[in-house]
């Protein structure tokens, strides 16, 4: 299945509802509450992660960590990204939820909430499982929803090499050294499965993502990737419709659940995909009450009633992270209701953030409203107003 970034719209899909194994496209899913987990501040990246006897003893892909030694979270990251590591896997698992089987069910959860209708996880790390099941249009909506809710950390899907304890390790991931535009996000492999890969491609103001599953060969498992960007490239929009832009409303589809992508430009807006169609295009939905002024960080500060804020997301670019304080205006408005929408800037030396927030929280009330957030699939984190 290919899929245009920016519009939602299918561009080639063959067999795209079927059921497949994963493999370690898995451990997206696996990061994927990693990230959840930093941002609701139980992790950092320096943190340390045990090592369990079960976690040392799982079979290749695998870095060799031992029982009883500790990795940072910055490099467990890398491992699932780089050398798909099913020690690390486990190490992730168990150091959330004790063990990899209670983590599997959050794993189930989070997938259900984020709108993967057919997916259910076994295990971290995508080793064999009869009952672990997915699909292309499942394994893009995955894509998508940690592109939009962890623009910062998606960025690890880009690293080409990996250096830990003295090894280095490459990419399974060969559309990062030869395919222009590949900025991620990973390969996998099992004998049931065959050679899969799920890629985002960004080439000037075009946007694709794209799944492959059961090659025989890694060789051949690129080349058809290759194939069907190259095909749905010319059919992909340089910029949202002019109808869309005017309306600056989120683009959803009927009968789907919508998943937002990560905003690269000021163009791309949260889409749906249309359930059993490969060439449906976005409804625009139906009017909405118009949402409470933002405030900017250059702007006047709202007036504050507590000194707690509820942060729905992190944004290269302002407009961006504005369009994500509206789109939850629309969608949860009972639950903010009250509290300002603002951005606010963090400069560092190599990049620029605007952290999208809404103001005015008691610290009880923030992790109150938070909580009802995550129950309608909005990631969010309570923090202190600076």
């Amino acid at each position: 299945m290919v899929v245009d970034g920016h519009t939602g719209k299918i561009l080639y899909s063959r067999q795209g509802d079927a059921t497949r194994y994963p493999a370690s496209l898995t451990k997206i899913m696996t990061l994927f509450l990693l990230f959840d987990y930093i941002e609701a501040g139980k992790f950092k990246e320096t943190s340390k992660l045990k090592v369990s006897k079960t976690a040392a003893k799982q079979p290749p892909s695998k870095i060799g960590v031992k029982p009883g030694q500790t990795i940072y979270v910055r490099d467990a990251i890398k491992a699932l990204v780089t050398k798909s590591a099913n020690d690390v896997a486990v190490v992730v698992a168990e150091n959330i939820a004790g063990t990899e089987a209670n983590f599997a069910k959050l794993m189930t959860a989070k997938a259900r909430a984020i709108g993967m209708k057919k997916t259910v996880f076994k295990n971290a790390s995508g080793l064999p499982n009869k009952h672990q099941v997915t699909t292309a249009r499942d394994m893009i909506t995955l894509a998508n929803r940690l592109m939009f809710d962890h623009p910062e950390r998606y960025r690890y899907f880009s690293h080409k090499y990996f250096k830990y304890r003295g090894k280095k390790y490459r990419n399974h991931n060969r559309l990062l050294f030869d395919y222009k535009g590949t900025d991620g996000i990973k390969t996998g492999y099992t004998r049931a499965s065959g050679f899969n890969l799920l890629a985002n491609v960004r080439r000037g103001k075009k946007h694709l993502i794209a799944v492959v599953f059961g090659g025989k060969t890694s060789k051949r498992r690129n080349a058809n990737m290759r194939a069907i960007l190259n095909k749905s490239f010319p059919r992909a929009t340089a910029r949202l419709p002019k109808k869309y832009q005017k309306k600056k409303q989120p683009v959803m589809a009927t009968a789907a659940p919508t998943f937002p992508v990560v905003p690269a430009t000021p163009a791309e807006k949260p889409y749906a995909l249309a359930q059993g169609s490969a060439q449906s295009s976005p409804i625009p939905p139906s009017p909405t009450p118009k949402p409470a002024p933002l405030q900017n960080d250059t702007g006047e500060r709202p007036q504050k009633k507590g000194r707690y804020h509820i942060q729905v997301g992190a944004y290269s670019n302002r407009d961006d992270a504005m369009e994500r304080l509206a789109s939850i205006q629309t969608k949860a408005g009972d639950v903010i209701r009250g509290h300002p929408p603002l951005t606010t800037a963090l400069v560092e030396p190599k990049r620029s953030l605007y952290r999208a927030r809404f103001a005015g929280f008691t610290r009880s009330a923030a992790l109150t409203a938070c909580a009802r957030l995550k129950k309608r699939a909005i990631t969010c984190v309570v923090m202190s107003a600076e």
